[in-house]
């Protein structure tokens, strides 16, 4: 592979609960992401997975701040910058220009008194170094990223915010987001809230845009299916670490850690995943909840909910090991002592097991 376009080394964000108190709420992310891939973080709520993204971008909240480790992007003149180090002015410039994000709820995500027009010219000159945006240039702009995300420029452009579906709001936040051709796209639960019909929309145009204006991108969820449609790669995470990574098709396919294979287990599987003899799965919750930041177990964080766990997994936090590697480069790494015990396998209603008879393509 290439040089990575983002690489994330041993990082570490942390939220201030008091004067002298903080909860670490993200821990030891190793991750590269390289040109025109989509990463997927998947993972329970509160697994960590938004307070990842927001600080692959240092948008943090107030409380919240990286208190470790390097984040270093590959600039569009092929220079290399670590976020961590660059100064306000050019961190303001590089947001946007160099990477954007999506945000979760489109609902609340624009200014509810300009127009979505003014949205558009407010990042189009703010952020793009310098260069001058008229009047028109930046609604002919507009309007062509509209067109992209199967808006009409004329409805939506004189808007208010309010006068908009959600459906809308989610398209026309996605094409603001790409304005000015960032090289890397954030997407947290690009689909929350919106309807089966309008979320099937969404996939499909992300999937057309990716094509059309070629960038790499991450994108967080709780829906597996969203996952294992967009993604070349997930990432599972669970108690703020990154905890299995691979392909999607390794991932869905072979998980490595029983934490991945339960929130698979979870879900409905699509007809390719579904037994010849037409029995239905049956769903497994997985037993317990995620710890709290606060009172973290010893050892491996999922030890308490693991039905491998064993003293060895109490003792000390397990690393990511890389388990295999594939032809393209891309490994399949897990952090758990007993990968080689873990199966996806699923039962129907009656008990029986229900391996599918096909790889599946989606979960």
């Amino acid at each position: 592979m290439t040089e990575p376009i983002l690489s994330v080394r041993d990082l570490e964000i942390a939220y201030r609960t008091g004067r002298k108190e903080s909860v670490t709420a993200v821990t030891g992310v190793d991750l590269d992401l390289y040109e025109g891939q989509s990463l997927a973080l998947v993972g329970e709520s509160g697994c960590g997975k938004t307070t990842l993204g927001l600080g692959l971008l240092r948008l943090l909240p107030g409380p919240g701040r990286i208190t470790s480790g390097s984040l270093v992007y590959r600039l569009k003149d092929g220079t290399r910058a670590d976020l961590l180090t660059m100064g306000k002015e050019p961190l303001r410039r590089f947001r946007w220009n160099e990477a954007a994000m999506v945000f979760q709820g489109a609902m609340n995500a624009f200014n509810p008194v300009i127009r979505i027009v003014d949205h558009f010219a407010d990042t189009l000159r703010d952020h793009s170094g310098g260069k001058r945006w008229t009047k028109q240039a930046v609604e002919r702009r507009a309007g062509e990223l509209l067109e992209a995300v199967r808006l009409d420029p004329d409805r939506v452009l004189p808007s208010f915010p309010h006068e908009l579906s959600g459906g809308m709001k989610q398209r026309a936040l996605i094409a603001l987001a790409i304005a000015l051709n960032p090289q890397v796209l954030v997407l947290d639960e690009p689909t929350t809230a919106l309807d089966l019909l309008t979320q099937r929309q969404i996939v499909q145009q992300l999937h057309e845009l990716r094509r059309q204006f070629g960038f790499t991108m991450v994108f967080i969820t709780h829906d597996l299916g969203l996952a294992a449609e967009l993604a070349d790669r997930v990432a599972t995470m669970y108690a703020g670490r990154i905890i299995e990574t691979g392909s999607a098709r390794d991932i869905f396919h072979a998980p490595k850690h029983p934490y991945t294979a339960g929130l698979i287990n979870a879900v409905m599987p699509v007809k390719d995943a579904v037994p010849a003899s037409g029995a239905t799965p049956r769903l497994e919750s997985i037993p317990g909840y995620p710890p709290s930041l606060k009172a973290m177990p010893d050892g491996c964080a999922f030890h308490p909910r693991c039905a491998f766990a064993t003293e060895e997994c109490k003792a000390a936090p397990v690393a990511l090991e890389v388990l295999a590697e594939r032809p393209d480069g891309m490994t399949h790494a897990a952090a758990c002592l007993h990968h080689d015990r873990v199966r996806l396998e699923r039962k129907t209603a009656g008990g029986q097991a229900a391996s599918a008879e096909k790889e599946p393509t989606n979960v």
